[in-house]
């Protein structure tokens, strides 16, 4: 796995052994994203659309979910945007800025490239940057573990 940070965009990417297309459906299928995300929810993954979920990580099951999706290029990209480590639920993020959060994706010789960037921390509210720098850097390492596990089985 490789990492790149700055203070504004997170980036990890990973390698899998596992073909294009079932790496795109662990991806862009709600139901199989929130198996190896940690969530779950009834709405479907759809260009324009926002999505609510329900969170399924131990510890973390009070905390809402929402992410609203920008793009859905087949097999190539998948982004949305969101509210980056908005665990408090008793508080309304609402006003803030989202950062985006796009996965690359590529065909490469013995699998596919997922390449994760999270962009757009220079503008989350001074109080919350850092935590929700650290916490989606942290974040984003276990997910890039996680979709390994989920595809590769």
């Amino acid at each position: 796995m490789t990492t790149t940070t700055t203070t504004d965009r997170i980036e990890r990417e990973i390698i899998l052994r596992a073909p294009r297309a079932r790496v795109w459906q662990a991806l862009t299928d709600s139901r199989q994203f929130g198996e190896w995300f940690g969530i779950r929810t009834e709405d479907a993954f759809a260009a324009g659309k926002t999505v609510h979920a329900q969170v399924t990580i131990k510890g973390y099951e009070h905390v809402p979910f929402s992410i609203d999706i920008v793009v859905i290029d087949p097999e190539r990209l998948f982004s949305w945007r969101w509210h980056p480590h908005a665990i408090d639920a008793g508080r309304d993020y609402s006003s803030e800025p989202t950062t985006l959060v796009e996965f690359h994706v590529d065909e490469v010789p013995g699998g596919t490239r997922v390449r994760v960037v999270e962009s757009g921390f220079d503008q989350v509210p001074p109080a919350r940057r850092l935590d929700a720098f650290r916490g989606n850097s942290e974040g984003w390492r276990v997910q890039m573990e996680n979709i390994a596990r989920y595809v590769e089985r």
